[in-house]
């Protein structure tokens, strides 16, 4: 499948109608979605025939995509409910076999690294300072391939840093830094778009060292 072919697909899903705030809730724009997921196949085959997981999958863009790339299973896991919903029937709307857990990502047990790759737009922590590395954290020890996720660009020592000396990555890169649209959905913007410089980060897990969750 051809880039622009997966972004128009990815541009149909329906998003969110009421984000909520406390969870950072801003839909993955199919400009962000489609290279994030193109480029960790076509560059790195960490799509196809992969079990993919997609942390705090919102909508369920990230995840619909890996399965558009021809993923052999993919999951979804979010802590609400709502976005469960809509995700299911964007994966519906796409003909599409996605799995979901509603759960907290900080409570997630699984018990081997059946996982091989992450992708995920975690809450940039604006909100809930370091939210983010939660979100890190948790998939590092659960992937046994790699974690594609996007943070702002602003972060980006603190995230390389953190990564290699505290959760156990055995490599940290940024692949392109890109123009995350951050739209007018709640009371408090003043305007009706921002653009957020944000990182596209390939991480690789240390599997050599067991985790025990």
């Amino acid at each position: 499948m051809k880039l622009k072919q997966l972004e128009g697909l990815l541009g149909s899903l329906q998003q969110f109608e009421n984000p909520k705030i406390e969870l950072e809730q801003y839909p993955t724009g199919p400009h962000i979605a489609s290279r994030l997921l193109y480029t960790a196949e076509n560059s790195f085959g960490d799509v196809s025939d992969k079990v993919v997981a997609d942390f705090g999958s919102g909508c369920g863009t990230l995840g619909l995509a890996a399965g558009l790339l021809g993923a052999e299973h993919v999951i979804g896991f979010d802590i609400d409910e709502e976005s469960i919903e809509i995700a299911s029937l964007n994966a519906d709307e796409l003909e599409l076999d996605m799995d979901f857990i509603q759960c907290d990502i900080r409570n997630l047990r699984l018990s081997d690294r059946a996982i091989d790759t992450v992708v995920m737009n975690p809450p940039f922590g604006t909100r809930k300072k370091g939210a983010d590395m939660v979100f890190l954290s948790m998939a590092l020890k659960v992937a046994s391939g790699a974690v594609y996720s996007l943070h702002k660009t602003t972060t980006r020592d603190h995230i390389k840093r953190t990564a290699l000396r505290e959760y156990n990555a055995s490599s940290a890169e940024v692949l392109c830094e890109l123009r995350f649209d951050v739209p007018q959905l709640y009371k408090f913007h003043k305007k009706k778009e921002v653009d957020v410089a944000v990182d596209l980060w390939r991480f690789v897990p240390n599997t050599n060292r067991p985790k025990h969750l």
